[in-house]
């Protein structure tokens, strides 16, 4: 199927002639530091009205070509350290306009974003609410952290919150969704990893390796996929599209360091360009030891991981190709779960003794051997998880193709994915489960020339998956998934009014490689070693006296087929000079995910007996998003409502029933209806102290029984000062939350807390490099409280007083 689209790709280019017609007119410009009038080398230029950018070079000069006549607004800055925006901009035909761009330390951050629509636009301009960081605030102290859910989700007021089983394995929770309903991409690629599959796997690239993270919230089905309701997270470098950069070196030196689970991290990297050629390359690394609480430390919590990346490409004024690979590395605790690995396996050895009894000559040796075992089994059990990940991606794109098209992208990528369970006790070490997943993705998008108000993208996107676990844990039977989709998003531009139209067309295919699901048995021997087993659990089964509700007949793990359409409509008005509504109705579908599907047994990384059903439905749902925004140097914020809707919503039901000591959860599908709110405003009290407030706040529950849906994140707050004064940011903020009593059946209330933290950065820009130093001193009054949405969160509280220092140096 990839070589035949592939190919279709190709001719379909090869068939399209350069672009001819009209004279196109051109601006130039200059950008410049407010403090000293010096050229500041390595700024980004964006055309906010075509998305098009370049990087301003050494003498701080800019230049675009090709533009239409007409009325532009330029934006400049670099990382967020430094920025500024460019009165309107008037281009007449066949001439060139001047420009002069001012450059200082913001007040107020202004959000870029290619993930809304895959172009670059500002977040204020976006139909959906978006949220990013760029890679100067990812290297502040308080966003080095061990995995993405802990980077992301300690923001009130952006809807995204943190799960994990231990700070390891965290990802990000978006306005409630959790799992397979939020994606996450590299370069808008699926990344290969399987952490939406359980609570405790974790993403594995580190953040500080991309130009910036980006999250789109809401059902950002249209352009990436339809099972992203919650969300997209999409870590984006500047390697994967038409980017300009200035001859000569570029890169980045970063080092942290923190108590309070002694981190240490530190990451380098370059990009080297020579004329239209461009070379790039870095590393980093993270360790982290045993989390303190104000109640002891959390043992088998320690992290670490190692990430590289390299590549190499070609960029033409026409067109541009490019090689990339990232290898990732990560090893880190599962606290608790070895508690209830050392109950499983003495449990199996008991049913396996019982059955050796009915030998009347081995009765004797069989007891003093169940004995002997037991003495083991009250060793320490410490379970780990280690994660390899290795991603090739290829990318290429022409554009002047026409007429009706300005440019054609095309990514394609292969991941290897290998994920293991490892099991310490005492000096025994092996491996519990082993996870594999290989997955080949590509994604076409045609860029169309605005024609009047009308632009608009459309493209293709598949995937082919090979999914297989082999051990304790092997919940499902390995599977081949294949995926593809078509999709169009097209925008109708009249200045104060706008709208935007798009649907999605995708199906996908789930192969297993046999029909019989076992109970978390080793699925890579399912042939004689099987068919043995079979036999010996059919003696076992008539010689017990007690008949187990689990022996009866399991649904076979049948083939399935789901085909559906998503399509979203979006209204945006400006409603004062810097404020704006924006309405978008959306209509979703969705496959049930694998695991909803196919599981069958205990799962650690949940803490429950899962039960998949092979027959589920696929998910439908309609939403409604409303947001009011202003932006302006006084004030800015934004106000997000969203109602969501869901026929057939895959949930895990708790049974009230026990299964090898845990509780047993059936993945069933309920009408389900999911409410809530985020806000974020900033207020100026003075040229120097900004207001920060947030908060956010969610609830879901099933439509009929209003019963609440589990792991809701619970109404959350923020309350900060930032006094700046030229390069000095201090940020002190109290994080507040609620108590969470709107609970699933044996799901936990968890009480609401107030956590202080302080934060402070100095920037110090040059005319070829920027330095921050960052500190952040977290959790001051050591407070003790939980995370509602972590698995373990009646286990282990979040962790206590501490502080972290990082420092970072980008040089241009």
């Amino acid at each position: 199927m990839i070589r035949r689209m592939l190919c279709a790709v190709v001719s379909a280019l090869l068939a399209v002639s350069a672009i001819h017609g009209e004279e196109m007119a051109a601006i130039e410009g200059q950008v410049l530091l407010v403090q000293t009038g010096e050229p500041v080398a390595g700024a980004t230029v964006i055309v906010l009205e075509t998305g098009a950018s370049t990087i301003a070079d050494r003498q701080g000069t800019f230049e675009f070509k090709g533009l239409r006549p007409g009325r532009y607004h330029l934006h400049a800055h670099i990382e967020n350290a430094l920025q500024g925006a460019s009165e309107a901009i008037e281009v007449d035909s066949e001439g060139t306009a001047q420009a002069q761009l001012l450059l200082a330390f913001p007040t107020q951050n202004t959000q870029i974003t290619v993930s809304a629509t895959g172009r670059t636009e500002s977040a204020f301009e976006a139909f959906q609410s978006t949220h990013s960081l760029t890679s100067i605030e990812l290297a502040r102290a308080e966003k080095i952290a061990a995995s993405l859910g802990e980077v992301l989700g300690t923001e009130p007021g952006t809807g995204i919150a943190q799960r994990g089983f231990g700070p390891g394995s965290s990802r990000p929770v978006i306005r409630g969704f959790d799992g397979d309903r939020v994606l996450i991409m590299a370069d808008g690629l699926r990344t290969g990893s399987i952490s939406s599959n359980s609570g405790d796997h974790a993403e594995t690239f580190n953040p500080l390796s991309f130009d910036r993270i980006e999250v789109v919230k809401g059902p950002a089905t249209l352009l990436y996929g339809s099972n992203a309701m919650g969300g997209v997270v999409n870590a984006v470098s500047g390697h994967a599209g038409f980017v300009s950069h200035p001859d000569g070196l570029q890169g980045y030196i970063q080092g942290s360091a923190g108590t309070g689970n002694a981190l240490a991290g530190g990451a380098a990297g370059f990009d080297y360009a020579r004329g239209p050629w461009r070379v790039w390359g870095g590393g980093n690394g993270l360790r982290t030891g045993d989390y303190s609480t104000p109640t002891g430390v959390i043992e088998n919590s320690r992290t670490r991981s190692e990430n590289g990346y390299g590549g190499f490409g070609w960029f033409g004024e026409r067109g541009f190709v490019s090689v990339g690979v990232r290898a990732n590395d990560a090893k880190y605790g599962n606290p608790f779960a070895g508690e209830f690995h050392s109950h499983d396996h003495h449990e199996e050895d008991e049913h396996h003794h019982e059955g050796e009894e009915a030998e009347d000559e081995h009765a004797e040796h069989e007891h003093e051997e169940e004995e002997h075992e037991e003495e083991e089994h009250e060793e320490e059990l410490r379970i780990d998880l280690a994660m390899r990940q290795l991603a090739y991606q290829v990318n290429w794109g022409l554009r002047g193709l026409g007429p009706a098209l300005e440019s054609f992208v095309m990514k394609l990528a292969y991941t290897t994915y290998q994920h293991e369970e490892i099991e310490f006790e005492g000096d025994q070490r092996r491996i519990g489960t082993r996870f594999d997943n290989d997955q080949v993705v590509y994604r076409g998008v045609f860029e169309q020339n605005q024609r009047g108000p009308l632009t608009g993208r459309f493209g293709f996107w598949g995937m082919e998956r090979d999914y297989s676990a082999a051990g304790e844990e092997a919940l499902a039977p390995p599977i081949d998934q294949q995926s593809f989709a078509l999709f169009a998003l097209e925008e109708f531009d009249f200045e104060r009014v706008k709208l935007q139209f798009g649907g999605r067309l995708e199906t996908t295919r789930y192969d297993p490689a046999f029909a019989e699901r076992a109970r978390g048995h080793d699925h890579d021997h399912h042939g004689e070693e099987g068919e043995e087993h079979h036999e010996e659990g059919e003696e076992h089964h008539a010689g017990a006296e007690e008949e187990d509700h689990h022996e009866e007949a399991v649904p076979d793990a049948i083939p399935r087929r789901f085909t559906g359409a998503s399509a979203a409509a979006g209204f945006q008005a400006d409603l004062w000079s810097g404020g704006a509504f924006v309405a978008n109705y959306s209509h979703s579908y969705r496959a049930p995910a694998l695991e909803e599907l196919y599981n069958l047994g205990p799962h650690v990384g949940t803490l429950i007996y899962e039960v998949g059903d092979p027959g589920l439905r696929p998910e439908r749902g309609n939403g409604i998003d409303l947001s009011l925004r202003q932006q302006a140097v006084r004030v800015n914020g934004e106000v997000n409502f969203f109602y969501y809707d869901f026929r057939n919503f895959v949930f895990p039901f708790a049974t009230g029933e026990e299964e090898d000591g845990l509780p047993v959860v059936n993945f069933v599908q309920r009408d389900s209806r999911f409410t809530g709110a985020e806000a974020r405003l900033g207020i100026g009290l003075h040229q120097a102290m900004r207001l920060n407030l947030g908060m956010d706040v969610v609830d879901a529950r099933a439509t009929l029984t209003r019963t609440p849906l589990p792991r809701i994140p619970p109404l959350r707050g923020r309350v900060g000062i930032e006094y700046r004064r030229r390069g000095l940011s201090i940020r002190p903020e109290l994080v507040m939350a609620a108590r969470q009593d709107r609970t699933f059946d044996l799901e936990t209330p968890t009480e609401g807390y107030a956590v202080v933290d302080l934060r402070a950065s100095y920037t110090i820009p040059t005319r070829g490099a920027i330095h921050q130093f960052s500190v952040n001193v977290f959790n001051v009054g050591d407070q003790l409280y939980r995370n509602h949405v972590s698995f373990i969160k009646d286990l282990a509280p979040e962790i206590g007083r501490g502080v972290r220092f990082s420092y970072m140096v980008r040089f241009f």
